[in-house]
């Protein structure tokens, strides 16, 4: 079964062909990175508009890297949800009238299902069952995986995500969009211990997390700061150790809560190298493994949309005749493939 998979959430217009036998074919990413750095943030009107540019072209690179024609395809997965609505409209339309006009089927894919599975697409998988931390922009979450949508929510964030977290600590510290690199960047430069903060919810029982209050202590430490470059490097530095040691505090609980030996982590900000680091030492000393995907499969992308779009159909999904998005969709609605 070759699938051809539509990723149009936010600010990344990705589009994938996967193959149950020769694997992933080709994928490409246009990122929205400079169209939305002028405003600071996405701006979604901007954001749909783009995609209804770019998501064809990508499509036609896609298939003549892959080698494939059109024909070829046996199915079509899109982008349904959690996201923009406008930009998910675009993944949606598209993806659902190439499937008309070739007699497919075609798929509406859950956004964080596909970051939690796309650590399959490695050459050494983790096997079920195993945690999963989902780390990214709009969410963070921890779920037990015992198979593909079988999910248990373990612990989410009660306010703020991670990566929303890092964007508007960045901000904070007067640097550019996207924050979160840039973040990363400068942090590489602080001194590890002069600013110590708070690690969050660690200091009492559950896997929920908080990132809202590291907010609040890094504003009065800048403001303190002041010009002093050489104290925000370390302010930065500072608050990214804070999310690495929470983040890791919680699936080391999780790991043992669960009593598997497995944790994926996937999402955007699951590229940081600090966290990365953090989590290897973690899952050693508790003689555990850790997957992730490839760096270019952290942010969104259309690989793991072809790739869980695949598993679906090929489990026995149907599309309906309509289509709709979401924003909002709870991961712990999905049913496994060719469930009710």
């Amino acid at each position: 079964m070759r699938v051809l998979g539509i990723e149009t959430s936010c600010d990344e217009t990705g589009v994938a062909v996967y193959d149950g036998d020769a694997g992933l074919r080709a994928h490409a990413v246009h990122s929205q990175v400079d169209l939305h750095a002028t405003y600071g943030g996405v701006v979604p009107e901007l954001a749909s508009r783009d995609h209804v540019r770019r998501v064809l072209p990508l499509v036609e690179q896609v298939l003549a890297e892959s080698g494939l024609s059109a024909d070829a395809l046996d199915g079509v997965a899109y982008t349904r949800g959690p996201g923009l609505v406008g930009a998910l409209l675009v993944g949606a339309a598209v993806g659902r009238s190439l499937a008309w006009a070739r007699r497919l089927p075609a798929i509406g894919v859950h956004h964080m299902e596909a970051h939690l599975l796309a650590p399959l697409l490695e050459d050494d998988p983790p096997a079920f069952p195993f945690v999963a931390l989902l780390v990214s922009g709009g969410h963070t979450m921890l779920v037990q995986v015992a198979g593909v949508g079988r999910y248990r929510l373990l612990g989410e964030s009660l306010d703020d995500a991670a990566g929303e977290a890092f964007d508007k600590t960045a901000k904070l510290l007067g640097l550019p969009y996207p924050g979160g690199p840039q973040l990363e960047q400068l942090a590489r430069d602080g001194e590890p211990d002069r600013y110590r903060f708070p690690r969050p919810m660690t200091d009492r029982p559950g896997l929920d997390f908080s990132f809202s209050g590291l907010k609040t202590f890094t504003r009065n430490l800048v403001m303190e700061a002041g010009d002093d470059s050489r104290a925000r490097a370390d302010i930065a530095r500072g608050f990214q150790d804070a999310v690495a040691d929470t983040l890791a505090i919680k699936c080391r609980r999780a790991l043992r809560q669960s009593g598997t030996g497995r944790l994926v982590v996937a999402g955007g900000v699951s590229a940081n190298r600090t966290l990365r680091a953090r989590f290897d030492a973690m899952a050693a000393a508790e003689g555990a493994t850790v997957h992730y995907p490839r760096l270019a499969l952290c942010t969104d992308n259309g690989a793991m949309i072809a790739y869980t779009g695949y598993l679906r159909l090929a489990g026995g999904d149907r599309a309906t005749s309509g289509f709709n998005v979401t924003a909002r969709w709870p991961l712990e609605a999905l049913v496994e493939p060719g469930g009710a």
